[in-house]
């Protein structure tokens, strides 16, 4: 048996939330706030009408005149302010004071019961581990006695990731970036609340000592770097980073296309197919789709594969990743990332799988949080932005025949937090 160290909460709000908790199952035990055993039907409604508020407002984006005006009204509550000048942001937004207003009618207590029951042991109470805010909140607001936890999955993050009076809280955040722990102090909570661990990422994929990110990352650079261009200046440092390479790279060049929870992206992974048909036809790529757990986006692609005539491609150089349970597809995804060269996603927080020395191909930003993550996966110099996807078939070649995707690779490795899980578990296992 497990000993449990933590209770984890999540919400099923696209993946986000429950992706970065997954790394995190290690602790102990993960609690969807929004769907688990014997929530009642009212909790359930609340948290269901905001979930899909949001997916509906994702997939509305894109049509035409009403869709970007809806979108950017609702961005409007989750827009993250300038960081410069620096000054004191503590003044509660309105979406904060909102959530805290439900909070007083009753909204979060039947959660916090349920955790106090939980993380009761004969020592005290269990740290919390939150992957979401609302949760970490509602368990400040009705009185968890053990320690409360909040994990910041986005590189930069609104005044809402904050409670209503941070100066008062008990709540302790575990920052991904140096970024969130400035924009933490501006929000107003304390220094001794806030600790720079970086995101929690797989560690299947990663390995104690980086074993298996390094071995993984030898195999990629090869595909990522076939004329040698970036070698030529940097082989002396990659092999020192990573000893020496292997003559030929395990696995044909691979991009893995992943599809967010509200299934937004599906026409960019259609024009992704349609335009390298030809290559992975040829042998020279293999595409991996990212359908997640969503039975309609699984449909979509398995009848696209035939409206292209590239069935008879499935289970060689194309492959549709599905799972009805959201734990199985996770594990998948983890597994094929260790054959791919190219993460092609949204700036969402796989902007963070960079660090396992992925270069991201990134998708148009959904929202304001998705546009800081782009901004800091440009600027570190982890990804690069597509270009027009009517000629995909040759800036991504370009790019690939030049080895800017190689470079990618390498400096997010080089650059990128790696150890955000066990720097977590470190700092859990003191409390």
């Amino acid at each position: 048996m497990m000993e449990k160290k933590a209770i984890i909460v999540s919400v099923s709000f696209g993946y986000g939330h429950q992706r970065t908790a997954f790394p995190l199952r290690g602790l102990g035990e993960i609690i969807n706030a929004n769907d688990y055993p014997e929530i009642s039907k009212e909790e359930k409604r609340l948290w269901k009408s905001s979930q899909f508020g949001y997916e509906f407002v994702s997939r509305f984006k894109n049509f035409p005149v009403l869709g970007p005006v809806c979108f950017s009204i609702f961005d409007f509550f989750q827009k993250i302010s300038r960081f410069y000048p620096k000054r004191d942001l503590s003044s509660p937004n309105f979406a904060l004071c909102q959530i805290y207003s439900f909070f007083e009618k009753g909204w979060g207590k039947e959660l916090v019961q349920k955790l106090k029951e939980k993380g009761k042991t004969e020592k005290g109470y269990l740290p919390l581990v939150s992957t979401f805010f609302v949760p970490a909140f509602m368990a400040e607001y009705f009185g968890y006695p053990g320690e409360i936890f909040c994990v910041v999955c986005d590189t930069d993050i609104s005044r809402t990731w904050a409670p209503l009076k941070p100066r008062e809280s008990k709540i302790k955040y575990f920052a991904p970036t140096e970024r969130v722990v400035e924009r933490l102090k501006l929000y107003g909570v304390k220094s001794e609340n806030i600790f720079f661990t970086g995101y929690p990422l797989p560690t299947e994929n990663i390995g104690e000592n980086l074993e298996v990110l390094k071995a993984d990352l030898k195999n990629r650079i090869l595909n990522l770097d076939p004329n040698r261009k970036y070698l030529e200046k940097y082989e002396v440092l990659v092999k020192e980073k990573l000893g020496e390479l292997p003559e030929r790279s395990d696995h044909p060049l691979t991009i893995l296309f992943s599809i967010g929870g509200a299934g937004a992206q599906r026409e960019i992974g259609k024009k992704i197919l349609l335009k390298l048909k030809r290559q992975m036809e040829e042998g020279k790529i293999k595409i991996i789709i990212s359908a997640g757990i969503k039975n309609w986006v699984r449909d979509y692609f398995s009848n696209l594969t035939k409206k292209l005539k590239i069935e008879n491609l499935l289970g060689k150089n194309l492959e549709i990743i599905f799972e009805e349970k959201i734990e199985d597809y996770f594990q998948k995804f983890n597994q094929a990332l260790r054959k791919t060269d190219v993460l092609w996603t949204k700036p969402s927080e796989l902007s963070f799988y960079s660090a396992l020395g992925i270069p991201i191909v990134a998708s148009p930003p959904i929202g304001s949080q998705e546009e800081f993550n782009l901004r800091w996966l440009v600027k570190s110099g982890f990804g690069m932005v597509q270009e027009n996807l009517n000629y995909l078939e040759q800036w991504f070649f370009d790019w690939i025949e030049r080895g800017y995707l190689a470079e990618c690779a390498f400096e997010a490795f080089i650059e990128g937090e790696k150890m955000g899980t066990f720097n977590i578990s470190r700092i859990i296992t003191r409390f």
